[in-house]
């Protein structure tokens, strides 16, 4: 699941098959740089070792790949930055085409021309040097920081004129974003420069996808050629309808459900669906490194401006294009309309991690809302949220000025929260445009309870017996749907002319059918 694919013992579709590599030959050809980009772990590095070994197979090119992470580090320190890249660039010019002549040449570069010019000049020396053009593959660019980046940018922007003889004929920048929405802080200039105008010669952006359908089940089948073990039909669906495709995801589901807990003991037995949605729950759970960093995105204030009206149910964008392109280069936004949060997982992820500051403030001691014979008190916990929700208006969006998806978010975590205190709860959510949906499975002293909560939003001047009248109907057909035993709907006033007295209130309804709804308003 980390780490490039090794062919020999990876279940993997082949990486050149996910680029357009015909567009990427045309370029080089052309002498072109450009940028590939895709959110983390979805294939960028496997993809660009494969197309160093294909260049180089070829003979017409000498193609050298290099990973820039570490300098980080070096933070503002250009020099010991510079060390680094031309360390490690010699480092693999030496393994994949045997040269020498790059780690002979850049210490006494650097050490006469500093680290300002010194990657310009050394890569000038290089390539007139070789007998073949030169092709040049910088991964993690975006992993360096600052005057760092800068340094690098600037010093393969001032030496392209040069190409392809004295200079990288192609130079292929690899990271997370596009170049043009680095956002670079230069300490030595105390300003902030975009990294298009930094590295303004790139001819073009290519995107590596996710998955498609197709290529998920053939993902699956080579586990089934492999083992004799079958993923049914309803599991392949599962998986894809449930990842969409995200590598990570992807191969993340499959190794939960074929090899984690001693599940590779018996491959007789079919992966169900039941299996991946087992497996998701575990990796919602465990906080994997790929969700964490996922969910740490989410303290941007252009990645919340399009994430916020999502989660709000709401039609009216606050976010720029820009702010759109940069979310959907992150893989957090699909990238076809309608604008959407890319996959069910990471629908899951985003509101319980948005309304963590919520749930902190709800007490999670079970002794309060279980009974003596060990139900749930569904309306003690409503009551609690409700209370809570009043003293914490702007709850879910740091520095947020609107209401809108924290209090919606906190109804699905303080569930989560109280779950997880008892130890016997679970919490299901499908988390759709416009309303949230939350089945809660309560084991209680003879039978597993079933609750579900509706959660719906009173939008502007819309009268708030309609809002309530449909959200009654509403919850009463998931409660016949799920066999329920208990529905409850919360409503959430956003006007801000209604003062919080005003828009709290508890009461119950009946449904057409007979359901008996509790409905509670803030």
């Amino acid at each position: 699941m980390e780490g490039p694919v090794v062919a020999e013992d990876h279940y993997h579709i082949p990486p050149l098959d996910r680029v357009d590599l015909a567009e990427v030959r045309r370029l080089v050809a052309r002498n072109r740089y450009f940028v590939l980009h895709a959110p983390r772990q979805t294939g960028k590095t496997s993809a660009l070792l494969a197309l160093r070994d294909l260049l180089n197979a070829e003979g017409d090119h000498g193609c050298v790949y290099v990973n820039v992470e570490g300098a980080m580090t070096a933070r503002e320190d250009v020099e010991a930055a510079i060390r680094t890249v031309l360390s490690e660039l010699a480092e693999t010019a030496h393994e994949a085409l045997g040269d020498t002549r790059l780690g002979e040449l850049w210490p006494d570069v650097l050490a006469k021309a500093g680290g300002h010019s010194a990657l310009r000049i050394a890569l000038s020396r290089w390539s007139r040097a070789t007998d073949k053009p030169l092709v040049l593959l910088i991964d993690e660019i975006d992993a360096l920081v600052g005057d760092s980046l800068l340094a690098v940018l600037r010093q393969l922007r001032a030496g392209y004129h040069l190409r392809p003889d004295g200079f990288p004929q192609s130079v292929v920048l690899c990271g997370v974003r596009d170049v043009r929405d680095y956002r670079i802080r230069s300490g030595s200039a105390n300003m902030v420069v975009a990294g298009g105008s930094a590295f303004n010669v790139k001819a073009k952006s290519l995107r590596l996808g996710d998955f498609s359908r197709a290529e998920v089940v053939e993902l699956l089948g080579q586990h089934t050629e492999e083992t004799g073990q079958a993923f049914a039909q309803a599991a392949q669906e599962a998986v894809w309808r449930r990842t969409r495709g995200q590598p990570w995801l992807v191969n993340a589901l499959a190794h939960e459900t074929c090899f984690a807990g001693g599940r590779s003991e018996d491959r007789s037995r079919p992966v169900e669906e039941d299996d991946v949605v087992a497996a998701q729950e575990a990796l919602v759970a465990r906080r994997e490194t790929h969700l964490d960093q996922l969910a740490d995105k989410l303290r941007e204030g252009r990645v919340r401006r399009v994430v916020e009206p999502l989660l709000a149910g709401t039609d009216k964008p606050e976010s720029s294009g820009r702010d759109l392109e940069y979310v959907r280069d992150l893989g957090l936004v699909a990238q076809d309309p309608p604008v959407r949060i890319a996959n069910p997982i990471y629908a899951e992820v985003v509101p319980r991690e948005l309304a963590w500051i919520a749930q902190e403030e709800l007490p999670h001691d079970p002794a309060w809302y279980v009974n003596a014979k060990g139900g749930l008190e569904m309306h003690k916990l409503l009551d609690a949220f409700q209370e809570s929700s009043g003293s914490t208006p702007s709850t879910g969006w740091s520095g947020s000025s609107t209401r809108r998806p924290g209090h919606r978010c906190c109804c699905r975590r303080s569930f989560s929260a109280s779950s997880t205190a008892a130890g016997e709860s679970s919490a299901s959510m499908a988390w759709g445009r416009g309303r949230t949906d939350l089945l809660v499975l309560w084991p209680g002293d003879q039978r597993t309870g079933r609750y579900v909560v509706e959660c719906k939003v009173r939008h502007g001047r819309r009268s708030l017996e309609r809002t309530v009248a449909e959200g009654v109907e509403q919850t009463a057909a998931y409660m016949d749907r799920c066999n329920a035993e208990a529905g409850c709907l919360v409503v959430f006033d956003r006007s801000e002319e209604r003062s919080w007295a005003d828009k709290v209130f508890r009461e119950s309804r009946t449904a057409e059918g007979g359901a008996e709804v509790a409905v509670w308003g803030m």
